[in-house]
C-alpha cells in the first residue's frame, strides 16, 4: 500500500514520492499512488516529470475555457506604460550568472525583463571565490570530470546530465572569456587551472579568490548595453502566475513587490525563467547573501512544480569564524565570509586548536576530500574537542603565491588582525549550496509549461547528493544556455491576453494595520525566523537522526502556527504582503520541504548523513520527490496568494 512520509505535527503537508520496498517489489510511493520501477524511466531527468505529476494532479482547480483571441503582439518599453503591470516575451526572476547568461541569449529574439530583489550584483554569483570547473587541460578528460562530479554525488548525479555539463562546459568558458571576463594565465600564457577538493586534475578556471565578481561584471556590462533587457531592481518576487489549462498548470508571469516604493509589480510573461539562488538563510551561518531565501523553490512548490532532493543542504566546511580573530568584526556580519576551497587545493592544511592535523584520520584524501567528507570531519572535531573552530594554515607556501592566489581572503583576514602567510585562518562550516530545488530536464524545462529554471534554485541531477567544487557556476552557465532555444519556442507559439494581468486579485499592502502594528508584526517575524534558523541548525545540520528531525518537524510546525495566529490575530490578511512577512513564509516552506525530505530518506548519502542509518543503501539509490501539496488545510507558507482560473489563450 502505499504511503507518505508521516507528519508528527500535523503542519507539514506535503506529498511525496521516495523509494520503498513492497511485497519484494520496489515502487515509489506517492500519496495514494504507487508508481513501479516500471515507470522509473518518466521519473528519470531527461524525460520530466509531467506524466507523473499528471497522474496526481490536484482537481481543486477548474480548467478554463480556451478561446480565440485576436491579440497582436506587443512590445513594450514597459516602464514606460500601464504603471503597476509590465509586459515582456521573457521574465527572468534572478540576476546571477544563470539569469544574465540567459537573458543575453533570449534577447536577440523578444523583451526582457531581468527582476532582482536587491542591486544586480547583490547574488550567490558574485560571492563565488573558487572558480569554474572545466575541461581545459590536455591532461584531462570529459570522463574524469565526469568521474570525479559523479563520485563527489555519492553516485546519486543523472549522468546524461553530468556528461552533458561536463562536455558543454569548456564552451560557456570560451564564451565568458569572447564576452570580457578576465581569467588568470600562468607564466606560459594559457589559463591557470587550480586544483580543489574532489577533482582528479587542475580544472578550476578562476579570476584570483574572486570569480564570481568577475563573471558578474562582465555579464552585467554586457546586459546594460542590450537594448531589449530591462533590469528591474529591488523587485522581490512574490508568487508566480498560473493558470491550469486541463491538467497543466502554465507559468504567466511573476508578482512582485518593489521594497523602496512598497507597490506591488505585476509581471505578464510568455517564459519564465526562475534563477533566484538557494535557500541558505534556513540556516543562522551561511555564505549566502541576505537575499537568499529560498524565495524561487518556494514560490515553484506553491505553482505544482515539482522539487527534488532538498534534503541535500552542502555546508561549507571553511567559513571564516570571527570568534579566532585577533581583532573581531564591530556588527555581526549577514553572511559568513567564505574561505574557498581553493586553499585546501593549494596545499592548506585542516589542524584543530592543538595543531593536530586531523583529516588523515578520516579520509585517505585528507584535505582533498569532498566538502561532505571534511564538513562532517570538523563537526566531529568541533563536538568531540568541545571547540568553536579549527585551523587551516596555508602559511607554509609562499607568501607572493598566497598573496596572488587568494588577495580577497588576506585583505579580509588582515582587517582583523589576521596576516594569513604567517597565521593560520580560524573556520567552521556553514550553510553554502542547495544540491536540491526544481526538478529541471535536460533544457531547464519544469512540469509548469512556461517556466524554466537554472542555477541553484534548479535540481538538475548533476550534484547528486553532493556538489562537487565549483560545479555550480558550470552548471549554472550550461543549463541558462540549454533553456534558451525552448523558450524562444514556447514564446513564439503563445500569446498572452494584456488582459490576463487583471484575472488575478492584486496583492495587497498592510499599511491599514498601522505603524504599531506593522512594527509588533516585524519584530514578531525577526524573532520567528532566529528561532527557525536555530531549529534547522541544532537538529537539521550536518549531522542528523530520526528523532532530532521528528522533534524538528514538531517545533517548526508549532512556530509556523504561532507565527501565522500571531499575524492574523493582528489584521494581517492572506492576501497581504510585506518583505519580512513574504521571507518568512519562504524560510518556512523550504525549511520544509528539506526536512520533509531528510524523513523520508533512510540512509546516509552524501549531505545527508543520518546516525540510525549510517549506511549507504544501493536500493534507495534514486531522488526523493515531492509533489504539489494539496490546498486543503496547507499553511500561508504552501499556498499561492491567489489562484487564476479565469481565461487565457495558448
Amino acid at each position: 500500500m502505499a504511503t507518505s512520509v508521516a507528519s508528527g505535527s500535523g503542519q507539514l503537508h506535503f506529498q511525496e514520492a521516495f523509494l520503498r520496498g513492497h511485497g519484494g517489489k520496489l515502487a515509489y510511493t506517492v500519496r495514494n499512488i504507487a508508481v513501479p520501477l516500471c515507470m522509473q524511466k518518466e521519473l528519470s531527468w531527461c524525460h520530466g516529470v509531467s506524466k507523473v505529476l499528471q497522474i496526481n494532479k490536484s482537481n481543486y482547480f477548474q480548467p478554463h475555457i480556451k478561446g480565440e483571441c485576436n491579440l497582436r503582439r506587443t512590445v513594450i518599453r514597459s516602464y514606460l506604460r500601464e504603471g503597476h503591470n509590465k509586459y515582456f516575451d521573457f521574465a527572468v526572476i534572478g540576476s546571477g550568472v544563470a539569469g544574465l547568461r540567459y537573458a543575453l541569449e533570449v534577447a536577440k529574439l523578444g523583451t526582457v525583463a531581468v527582476i532582482t530583489k536587491a542591486e544586480p550584483h547583490e547574488s550567490n554569483t558574485n560571492y563565488a571565490q573558487g572558480g569554474v570547473s572545466a575541461v581545459l587541460s590536455p591532461s584531462d578528460s570529459v570522463e574524469s570530470h565526469m568521474h570525479d562530479t559523479i563520485v563527489a554525488g555519492a553516485y546519486l548525479c543523472d549522468e546524461e546530465t553530468v556528461r552533458v555539463v561536463c562536455t558543454e562546459g569548456p564552451e560557456r568558458i570560451r564564451e565568458l572569456i569572447a564576452m570580457g571576463a578576465s581569467f588568470d594565465h600562468g607564466e606560459d600564457g594559457n589559463l591557470h587551472l587550480a586544483r580543489e577538493g574532489g577533482h582528479s586534475h587542475r580544472r578550476i578556471v578562476h579570476a584570483a579568490d574572486m570569480t564570481g565578481r568577475e563573471i558578474e561584471r562582465a555579464l552585467l556590462e554586457a546586459v546594460r548595453k542590450d537594448p531589449n533587457i530591462f533590469v528591474f531592481e529591488h523587485q522581490f518576487a512574490i508568487d508566480l502566475l498560473t493558470s491550469q489549462d486541463g491538467s497543466d498548470t502554465v507559468c504567466l508571469g511573476v508578482d512582485t513587490l518593489n521594497t523602496e516604493t512598497h507597490e506591488v509589480v505585476r509581471f505578464i510573461s510568455k517564459v519564465t525563467l526562475l534563477a533566484s539562488g538557494g535557500a541558505g538563510h534556513i540556516y543562522p551561518n551561511t555564505t549566502n547573501p541576505q537575499v537568499a531565501t529560498g524565495d524561487g523553490i518556494a514560490m515553484a512548490h506553491r505553482a505544482d512544480a515539482v522539487i527534488s532532493n532538498m534534503e541535500f543542504v552542502q555546508f561549507h566546511p571553511t567559513a571564516l569564524a570571527d570568534e579566532g580573530l585577533p581583532a573581531k568584526p564591530k556588527e555581526a556580519r549577514q553572511n559568513a565570509f567564505l574561505i574557498t576551497e581553493a586553499v585546501r587545493g593549494d596545499g592548506g592544511i585542516l589542524y584543530n586548536m592543538d595543531m593536530e592535523r586531523f583529516m588523515p584520520m578520516y579520509d585517505e584524501r585528507a584535505e582533498l576530500a569532498p566538502r561532505d567528507v571534511v564538513a562532517r570531519s570538523i563537526d566531529d572535531q568541533l563536538k568531540k574537542r568541545n571547540e568553536k573552530y579549527v585551523l587551516l594554515d596555508i602559511s607554509h607556501k609562499p607568501r607572493d603565491k598566497i598573496l596572488s592566489h587568494f588577495p580577497n581572503i588576506a585583505a579580509e583576514c588582515l582587517k582583523h588582525g589576521l596576516d594569513i602567510t604567517r597565521q593560520p585562518i580560524p573556520v567552521v562550516p556553514a550553510a553554502h549550496y542547495m544540491c536540491g530545488g526544481v526538478r529541471a530536464g535536460l533544457q531547464g524545462e519544469t512540469n509548469v509549461r512556461g517556466l524554466y529554471v537554472a542555477g541553484e534554485v534548479a535540481c538538475t541531477g548533476l550534484h547528486g547528493a553532493n556538489r562537487l567544487a565549483s560545479n555550480s557556476l558550470l552548471e549554472a552557465l550550461v543549463f541558462a544556455r540549454r533553456a534558451v532555444q525552448p523558450s524562444i519556442d514556447h514564446m513564439k507559439s503563445s500569446r498572452v491576453d494584456r488582459g490576463t494581468s487583471y484575472s488575478w486579485a492584486r496583492p495587497i499592502m498592510p499599511k491599514s494595520l498601522g505603524k504599531s502594528v506593522l512594527n509588533n508584526i516585524s519584530l514578531k517575524t525577526r524573532e520567528v525566523r532566529r528561532e527557525l534558523q536555530s531549529i534547522m541548525w541544532k537538529y537539521v545540520g550536518i549531522v542528523r537522526s530520526t528523532t532530532r528531525l521528528q522533534k524538528a518537524e514538531m517545533r517548526i510546525g508549532e512556530l509556523e502556527l504561532e507565527w501565522e495566529t500571531y499575524l492574523f490575530q493582528h489584521g494581517w490578511e492572506p492576501t497581504m504582503v510585506g518583505l519580512e512577512a513574504c521571507e518568512m513564509r519562504n524560510l518556512f516552506c523550504c525549511a520544509k520541504l528539506v526536512l520533509s525530505s531528510a524523513l523520508a530518506r533512510h540512509e546516509s548519502r552524501g549531505l545527508h548523513y543520518m546516525v540510525d542509518y549510517p549506511q549507504v543503501e544501493e536500493s534507495l539509490r534514486l531522488p526523493t520527490i515531492i509533489f504539489p501539496s494539496s490546498p486543503v488545510s496547507s499553511s500561508w507558507s504552501s499556498r499561492q496568494l491567489h489562484r487564476f482560473g479565469g481565461r487565457i489563450c495558448t
